[in-house]
């Protein structure tokens, strides 16, 4: 029986006396990997390490002896299977116990990406005029951009991880570019399929942006064979209504030649293998994404543990030769690598932040766990951009915003138009780490809207207001409305100054939709930091508790501060973001192991 040293909820509780009842058995060793594996997986893990879950099962009141006593006795148990079984439970060579499911999509994931990382054939000669001619020289300095095109046009699978500001989206325009002209050399360039995906419709939209404008600079005979179209996944697997399934998988795979994957830090486990159980065996996949943000909000932090992040690693000897021949470019080799090195490029460059400037420096101290020298940063006046303002109390939180939030916000309920008013809008946000709490998202809006009220600058009265931000926050297709997407309530000079909502359209102009007509939304002067993935904003200012929680990491103030482009302010006590800082996001996996080790 659990004590009250270690939480366990009742969910816990009741799955691990649900397999217990399947077990026939009352076995402490076997409730206690029950009960810890459901909590893990609610917390983003993909399954429990007996070693690093033996002290928690402990301290929750089980007398686990050993390690190898725990794995015997669960492994005795008709619910509990090798890899392979089709049991509730599985345990693997490594004492990692799953749930039947997620270690399926694990091995599924795993197997699809160290099949895809063989070499394909292309040609030589026109991918050494390509690149020669899409990326200039660069003498002395490798250019990762254009290793990262090698790697794409080369293999099957590749990513191409990057912080803001690297060029993933402007590389991948040329990889589209090159891809397009291996095709038509073959005599097949008309007919390539691409299809350009991303998570969530927010995401989407900016990936449809981004493409539209690197679009523009390809070469004419390529630039209209670029897809327009942006999807969703769900909606380029096909959603069913209802089922965790999709149209498209395995027996039904997806039409496509080429899928490219923008934000993938934001996709989870079962997504991603559901993604790759539907492709095509000759489908090339290329995923984009930063590998140092937050991980999914569900299981799982795929992009992280495909790229493993923080290891260090060359290319292949055969990789690096070819580099150097078809490229100019002169990368490290690693003998006796994994394969998957050489489908994995990080961009390093940051063509939006210099390393001597605020936002750049403080982001990769941050990023690189150095907690003091990131503090000192942010307290040093001569790093322009960031800034560290002791937290308040929650009684004063208000007054110490107050000139913030008038100055953040005044400008766009200043403007006429509703182009300009979301134009000024986008330019300043406030982002929060956790949604509830005094110094949470739902406090924090409650707080913006009392101040723009009182200063005369917004009438919150009504179901509807003019000036009131909102985020989507369930998808409406038919709206053509996604989870994440940012709208303005303001009067419609077309409609005689009625409230209408008005959403950006994709093709620089806005749309309108009824307030009423409207999915599911909520108030959006200030968002969680998770939301905010894939936005951009000139001014951030984030708000972080005044107590630790374990939702605190350095991935998440990393991702808060590259969401800004000019400065960020962070009201936060020293302490505390001193802990941040140290504290990494460790989701548990075995698919790092599987596409890693696997020599």
């Amino acid at each position: 029986m659990a004590a009250e040293t270690f939480q366990l909820n009742d969910i816990d509780r009741q799955f691990a006396a649900f397999i217990c009842r399947q077990a026939a058995s009352r076995d402490a060793h076997l409730e206690a990997a029950a009960a810890l594996l459901s909590r893990g997986v609610t917390g983003g893990d993909v399954c429990l390490d007996l070693e690093g879950a033996l002290e928690d099962a402990r301290a929750a009141g089980y007398r686990i002896e050993s390690v190898a006593a725990w794995r015997d006795r669960l492994a005795a148990h008709q619910v509990v299977g090798t890899p392979g079984e089709f049991k509730p439970l599985i345990l693997d060579h490594a004492d990692r116990l799953y749930l039947q499911r997620y270690w399926r999509y694990e091995n599924e994931l795993a197997e699809a990406i160290m099949k895809r990382g063989e070499t394909v054939q292309f040609d030589r000669t026109l991918l050494q005029q390509g690149l020669a001619r899409l990326f200039p020289p660069t003498p002395g300095e490798i250019d990762w951009q254009r290793v990262a095109a090698l790697a794409a046009v080369t293999r099957r699978f590749c990513v191409i991880s990057g912080g803001p500001g690297t060029g993933k989206t402007s590389t991948v325009v040329k990889v589209l570019s090159l891809l397009l002209e291996q095709a038509e050399g073959a005599g097949t360039g008309a007919g390539l399929r691409i299809a350009l995906t991303a998570p969530t419709g927010k995401a989407a939209a900016r990936l449809k942006e981004s493409i539209s404008d690197g679009a523009r600079f390809a070469e004419e005979g390529v630039r209209g064979l670029i897809p327009e179209d942006v999807f969703t996944l769900h909606r380029l697997l096909g959603y069913l209504k209802g089922s965790s399934g999709f149209r498209h998988n395995a027996d039904n795979p997806l039409p496509y030649d080429v899928i490219i994957v923008d934000e993938a830090s934001m996709v989870s486990l079962p997504l991603m293998a559901k993604l790759v159980c539907a492709l095509r065996r000759d489908t090339r996949l290329i995923l984009l994404g930063d590998r140092d943000q937050l991980a999914s909000v569900e299981a799982g932090a795929v992009l992280g543990d495909i790229c493993d992040t923080g290891g260090v690693h060359g290319f292949s000897p055969a990789f690096a030769a070819l580099t150097a021949e078809v490229a100019g470019d002169a990368v490290a080799s690693q003998p006796g690598m994994s394969p998957l090195g050489d489908a994995v490029v990080q961009l390093r460059k940051s063509y939006r932040f210099s390393s001597a400037g605020g936002i750049g420096k403080v982001g990769s101290l941050v990023n690189a766990g150095d907690a003091p020298g990131a503090l000192s940063a942010c307290l040093d006046p001569a790093v322009a951009g960031v800034t560290l303002v002791p937290l308040p109390p929650a009684s004063a939180l208000a007054d110490a915003l107050a000139k913030r939030i008038t100055e953040g916000y005044g400008g766009y309920l200043r403007e006429e138009s509703p182009e300009a008013a979301f134009a000024q809008f986008s330019r300043f946000r406030i982002l929060c780490a956790m949604r509830s709490g005094p110094f949470g998202v739902e406090a924090v809006n409650l707080l913006v809207r009392q101040r723009l009220s009182q200063a005369g600058m917004i009438h919150p009265r009504g179901r509807w207001y003019a000036g009131e931000p909102v985020m989507i926050t369930r998808n409406d297709y038919n709206l053509g409305l996604f989870n994440g997407d940012v709208g303005l309530i303001l009067p419609d000079a077309e409609s005689g100054g009625e409230l209408r909502a008005f959403f950006p359209s994709g093709t620089g102009g806005m749309r309108k939709v009824l307030p009423l007509r409207l999915p599911e939304y909520e108030c959006a002067f200030a968002m969680t930091v998770h939301k905010s993935q894939g936005s951009e904003f000139d001014r951030v200012l984030l708000v972080l508790p005044d107590r630790d929680t374990p939702v605190l990491t350095r991935e998440l103030l990393y991702t808060a501060i590259t969401r800004a482009k000019t400065s960020v302010d962070i009201l936060a006590n020293q302490e505390l973001f001193l802990t941040t800082v140290a504290r990494r996001v460790i989701r548990r996996s075995g698919l790092r192991d599987k596409t890693w080790n696997c020599n």
